[in-house]
């Protein structure tokens, strides 16, 4: 039995980063030798298991047979006489494909230490195209790495685009699609993920109401980028700066989808595109089963972030009618991640990156004052239950009017 640490802890050492995981590689073991040794099997298509102690991941190498479409469609064989390089050739990108031994000394069958070097995203080998996933995996890794100069390979970009004409992607099933989507969204460039599968022609497939985007024109006035698309990957690009949490990035991405909906009489304008946003956003989440956390913050900046970039034209009533639809009394933080995904739409904009926002201050201003008028001057002047509402609502309204 040999034991050997592989993928992303050894890429990440030659890249000088911290290590996110440690997951290592079994040769020349079967099943029993492991659980015998207290090792808890968790794989279900395939033998993994976790250390007794450590709680990293220990896999038996393993090769893979295609049998039918998508990812699921394979036959793992993890018999103890498949080798390290074998193991190590199914793996999608070269720079995945390495590994140490208890020395420290590298594996490198594939020329993964090179395309680090060249800050390359390239496949390991023709199995790439059996397993349509892999296609999220070089986007993700493109929004993680984007900062240190790595890139999707030419021939791997074309292997996707093969694999996109090929029906493949269209295997993919929802919840696989969301789940590498929601980790692309925590990367230092989210915006990349979405611009490798549009390159790819994935984006069309697994979110062709993004795919839609590219092309709809805005006023000039408004938006100096005019496209849509471009805009939306500007707004993400700029909520990954503000280092804000995946549920604003989400909003972000999707806060603007009804524009694509737009009669095309109407344009560049874009009157109405919040509701048609809010339908279009209440159908992707449903098909891709997006909880409901990253939903309603979705919803409510698409309905509303228009309303916030001109809060100072509203009146009293208009802001406290947002204030009670976001339910921000009782929500602050996610009124907060409204305020924040506001601001990376305004910034998202040719020219206008680093523009103020002070429309988020004073929106935070109006709901502290409002949020200071409680119910108990009314009911020590014994009014009715029913009136105390009211007067709250009324008395909010005074206080946001008076806001210097």
């Amino acid at each position: 039995m040999q034991i050997y640490l592989v993928g992303g802890a050894v890429r990440d050492r030659l890249l000088g980063l911290p290590a996110r995981e440690r997951d290592w590689v079994v040769v020349g073991a079967l099943k029993g030798e492991l659980e015998a040794l207290g090792y808890r099997l968790v794989g279900r298509s395939f033998p993994v298991y976790l250390h007794p102690e450590s709680n990293d991941e220990y896999a038996l190498a393993r090769t893979e047979s295609k049998t039918g479409p998508g990812y699921r469609g394979f036959a793992v064989d993890a018999n103890d006489a498949v080798t390290l390089e074998q193991d190590l050739k199914r793996r999608d990108l070269t720079i995945n494909a390495m590994a140490e031994d208890a020395d420290g000394r590298l594996i490198d069958p594939y020329g993964g230490r090179q395309d680090i070097e060249n800050r390359l995203l390239r496949h390991v080998s023709e199995a790439f195209a059996e397993d349509p996933v892999r296609i999220l995996r070089v986007a993700r890794f493109a929004a993680r790495f984007r900062e240190l100069g790595f890139r999707v390979a030419d021939e791997t970009m074309q292997l996707m685009r093969d694999m996109v004409t090929a029906g493949e992607v269209n295997a993919l099933i929802p919840e696989r699609v969301w789940r590498e989507s929601e980790s692309a969204l925590n990367e230092v460039r989210p915006d990349i993920f979405f611009e490798v599968l549009r390159e790819a022609g994935a984006l069309a497939v697994v979110y062709p109401e993004l795919d839609a985007l590219f092309g709809i024109p805005q006023p000039e006035r408004w938006h100096p980028e005019i496209d849509t698309g471009v805009h939306i990957m500007m707004a993400l690009r700029q909520a990954a700066r503000q280092k804000t949490n995946s549920e604003v990035r989400f909003s972000v991405l999707v806060h603007d989808l009804g524009k694509a909906a737009t009669p095309e009489h109407l344009l560049p304008k874009h009157a109405g595109h919040e509701e048609r946003s809010v339908a279009l956003i209440k159908s992707l989440c449903q098909r891709l089963a997006v909880p409901n956390r990253y939903r309603e913050l979705a919803i409510a900046v698409a309905r509303y972030h228009g309303l916030c970039h001109k809060v100072d034209d509203l009146r009293p009533a208009t802001i406290l009618r947002i204030f009670d639809a976001l339910d921000a009394f009782r929500r602050p933080d996610r009124f907060a991640d409204f305020l924040a995904a506001c601001e990376a739409d305004a910034r998202g904009r040719k020219g206008l990156e680093e523009q103020d926002y002070p429309q988020a201050n004073r929106m935070r201003v109006a709901l502290e004052i409002a949020s200071a008028v409680t119910a108990d001057p009314f009911l020590d002047k014994g009014l009715a239950p029913e009136a105390i509402g009211e007067a709250i609502r009324q008395a909010r309204i005074e206080a946001i009017k008076n806001i210097k």
